[in-house]
């Protein structure tokens, strides 16, 4: 399967991805870990992605779509298959992505979106930042990077919405919960997804399963 993943800062994709890549033998292309194994590795693209990554803003989208060129690049030598996690930050880089992805055979075939409240998020990265000494987990930079996303990020879900391919998960629960669901619903999806027309998918919201009914 080739999967997408939009989601708030701290709201798990760095766990689910890790995860679904290791139950599906695909690639995890992890775009905010190779920007900052450039920067631990002084290389151009470090030293030129190092201080928005600090500050919590988003990294150009010239250098971002470098790195994904190369990444679904690579992905197609390891069979074709992959989950992206880190992008797409904004529409521009949506559709750039789609583009690029469409040109290679290797355009998503589903994307998952974790939804998880300003609050959720800020805490658990808080809490990271305490263990792993991560310089961009401050306060300011959180707040900065849910303020980008909900301004930049969320108008992408509509279009993969209207797409069809746009998966919702109630990304609150525990990482455990979270994972069993999504590791369901994709091995629901994985045996028909491809011969499915785009035209005829519909999006899914598995949130609805976890709302308490009125009394």
């Amino acid at each position: 399967m080739r999967i997408g993943l939009v989601a708030p800062p701290g709201a798990g994709k760095g766990t689910q991805s890790a995860r679904i890549a290791a139950h599906l033998g695909i690639p995890h292309i992890c775009t905010g870990d190779i920007l900052r194994d450039h920067v631990s590795r002084g290389t151009d693209t470090g030293r030129k992605v190092s201080h928005y990554l600090d500050r919590g803003d988003l990294v150009p989208d010239e250098i971002l779509c470098d790195t994904i060129h190369q990444a679904l690049s690579d992905a197609i030598a390891a069979g074709g298959d992959y989950i992206l996690d880190g992008m797409p930050r904004t529409m521009e880089q949506a559709r750039t992505i789609h583009r690029v992805s469409s040109e290679l055979g290797m355009a998503a075939d589903v994307v998952l979106h974790l939804r998880a409240d300003d609050e959720t998020v800020t805490r658990r990265m808080l809490a990271r930042a305490a263990i792993e000494h991560r310089s961009d987990d401050t306060e300011p930079a959180i707040q900065r990077r849910l303020a980008l996303y909900h301004e930049m990020t969320e108008p992408i879900l509509a279009w993969y919405a209207f797409r069809g391919i746009l998966v919702t998960v109630d990304a609150t629960r525990t990482a455990a919960e979270v994972g069993r669901e999504i590791l369901t619903v994709l091995e629901v999806l994985r045996p028909v997804i491809r011969n499915v027309p785009e035209k005829m998918r519909r999006p899914v919201d598995l949130t609805m399963l976890h709302q308490t009914a009125p009394v």
